[in-house]
């Protein structure tokens, strides 16, 4: 996929989970220097999702959940991702 891996987490996880939010930060900057900074900008993110498909997940569980839909993104193209994932409170 052409673009930026922020764009391309976000294609991944919009038609994985139909969020009704989600927020992916590039806090690259604040790692530059550190174990995992490559120097391509795109090393560590923030993940805030929230969607219906979490309800019945535990954290672990979300997290799992989120990793996976991201496939070789983590762990080959991105250094570290903090995942905050949720469902929807009536």
């Amino acid at each position: 996929m052409a673009g930026s891996v922020a764009e391309e987490m976000e294609a991944k996880l919009r038609g994985k989970f139909a969020p009704t939010r989600l927020e992916i930060v590039n806090d690259s900057a604040k790692h530059s220097g550190h174990s995992g900074d490559d120097g391509s900008g795109e090393s560590h993110f923030t993940i805030v999702i929230e969607a219906p498909a979490f309800a019945e997940m535990n954290r672990l569980a979300r997290q799992r959940a989120v990793i996976a839909a991201l496939g070789d993104i983590v762990g080959e193209r991105v250094h570290a991702v903090a995942i905050q994932a949720s469902a929807p409170t009536a």
